[in-house]
C-alpha cells in the first residue's frame, strides 16, 4: 500500500496507536470499545447504537466480503470510526457491491488498519471504555489526546434523538422476508390454525432493520414511532401490544421515554429489548449504571435461571440494569450474563411485560434467542384472549 497516509487514535489516558487511513479524511472523537464477532462488520457499522462510538473488531481480518445493501441496518453507518488489524486488500463475495473502505469513505467515516487490536482491546479491558479522538489528517499526538480529554462522553447524554424516526410509519417488509406466514422452524408456522396478526406499536431508539423484519417474521403488523410519542400516539393506532427498541447512549437521559413507558406498561403486553430493556427499568422505579467495557459481540453466555437454559447472543450496550432494584419494582429477574453476573433479562409478575439486555434478533450473531418474538406472539395472543 505503497503511498497510503497514516493516522492516530489517541485516549483520553494519554495512550496513542497509529494505523494506516482508510475511508474519510478527517478526525472525530467518540468512545472507544471493542466487539469479539468474527464477522457482520456491515451489521455492526449500521447499528444504531453505536452512535458516537469508535468501534475496534477483534477478530484479525476484516472488509475480505465486501458491503451489500441487503446487510444494512439503517441508512449508512453510525460508528464514529472504525479500527481493525488488518483490512482486507480483496472484496470476494457474489453479494458485494462495494469495498468496506469506499463505503466509509463515502459516508465520511474515518477508519485506521494496522494497529495492535490486541494490545488496544487489553488496554480497554483493564481501564474501561475511553473517551478517544481518531484522525487520519495530519494532526499531533498531543492534539489528539487533547481532543480526546475534551470531549463530552455518554454519561447522561440523550443520543436517542440523533438516531430515531422523524415520523410515524408502517414497516413494509422486503417480499423475501415475508414470504408464507410466519418464518418456517417456530411453532407458530406448524400450526396453521393461528394465522392471526397482530398490530405492535414498535418504539424506535436506533432500531435496527433486522429487528423490524423479526417481528414481521413471527405474526406481526409493525407500526413505528419516534422516541418522542407519547401514550395519546400509541392509543391513535390502537395496537395489540407494545414493542421497544435497542439504542444508543445513557438510558437514564431519555426520561421522556421512561415516562410515556410508564404509563404503556400496565395498558399494553410489551416486549423490550436492550436500551427497550433499560427504559423498562427506568420505567419501573428502577436504575442503570455504566459497565466497566461493556458487553459487544455475537458470544455472550446467558442463563435463564427459571428455567437453567442457557444462550450464546449477541450484544451491544455499556450500561445494565441494577438487579435488587427491578426485584423491588414488581419484577422478577428472569436470566443473567455468565460472564459477569449482570441483568439479562426481566419480567412483570403481573402484567404481560418481559424484556431482554440482549439482541434476540442477532445480525449478526447465533440464532438461539429466536423464538423469544414467538414468547412475545403467544403473550400477545393470550393477552387478547
Amino acid at each position: 500500500m505503497s503511498g497510503q497516509s497514516y493516522g492516530v487514535l489517541a485516549l483520553e489516558d494519554g495512550s496513542v496507536f497509529r494505523g494506516k487511513a482508510f475511508g474519510a479524511q478527517k478526525t472525530v472523537v467518540g468512545e472507544a470499545c471493542f466487539n469479539t464477532s468474527m464477522t457482520g462488520y456491515q451489521e455492526i457499522l449500521t447499528d444504531p447504537s453505536y452512535f458516537a462510538q469508535i468501534v475496534t473488531m477483534t477478530a484479525p481480518q476484516i472488509g475480505n466480503y465486501g458491503i451489500n445493501p441487503g446487510d444494512e441496518e439503517s441508512d449508512g453507518p453510525k460508528v464514529s470510526g472504525f479500527i481493525v488489524r488488518d483490512l482486507s486488500p480483496v472484496t470476494s463475495n457474489w453479494r458485494s457491491n462495494e469495498s468496506l473502505p469506499d463505503y466509509l469513505e463515502r459516508f465520511g467515516v474515518p477508519g485506521l488498519e494496522g494497529l495492535d487490536t490486541r494490545a488496544l482491546t487489553k488496554r480497554l479491558r483493564v481501564a474501561g471504555a475511553m473517551k478517544a479522538c481518531l484522525s487520519t489528517v495530519d494532526i499531533s499526538d498531543a492534539e489528539a489526546v487533547k481532543l480526546a480529554k475534551e470531549w463530552g462522553g455518554l454519561v447522561g447524554v440523550d443520543y436517542v434523538k440523533d438516531v430515531t424516526t422523524k415520523e410515524t410509519y408502517q414497516y413494509e417488509a422486503p417480499p423475501e422476508v415475508t414470504g408464507p406466514f410466519l418464518v418456517e422452524g417456530t411453532q407458530l408456522y406448524k400450526n396453521k390454525d393461528r394465522q392471526k396478526r397482530f398490530k405492535v406499536a414498535a418504539f424506535d431508539f436506533g432500531v435496527k432493520r433486522s429487528i423490524l423484519r423479526k417481528l414481521v417474521h413471527h405474526g406481526f403488523d409493525v407500526h413505528v414511532l419516534p422516541a418522542s410519542s407519547k401514550i395519546e400516539d400509541v392509543d391513535a393506532l390502537k395496537p395489540d401490544a407494545v414493542f421497544l427498541s435497542n439504542g444508543p447512549g445513557d438510558p437514564s437521559a431519555v426520561t421522556y421515554a421512561h415516562e410515556t413507558v410508564s404509563q404503556l406498561l400496565p395498558k399494553y403486553p410489551t416486549f423490550g429489548i436492550c436500551l427497550g430493556h433499560q427504559i423498562i427499568t427506568h420505567a419501573l422505579g428502577a436504575k442503570t449504571f455504566k459497565l466497566k467495557f461493556g458487553h459487544r459481540g455475537g458470544n455472550q453466555p446467558v442463563k435463564n435461571i427459571e428455567t437453567g437454559n442457557v444462550a450464546i447472543t449477541a450484544q451491544n450496550h455499556g450500561f445494565a440494569s441494577t438487579r435488587e432494584e427491578i426485584e423491588n419494582c414488581g419484577a422478577v429477574v428472569t436470566e443473567l450474563n455468565l460472564n459477569d453476573d449482570t441483568v439479562e433479562g426481566l419480567r412483570h409478575k403481573e402484567w404481560p411485560v418481559f424484556s431482554v439486555q440482549y439482541h434476540p434478533e442477532a445480525a449478526p450473531g447465533p440464532n438461539d434467542a429466536d423464538p423469544l418474538f414467538e414468547q412475545f406472539y403467544n403473550m400477545v395472543e393470550k393477552a387478547k384472549s
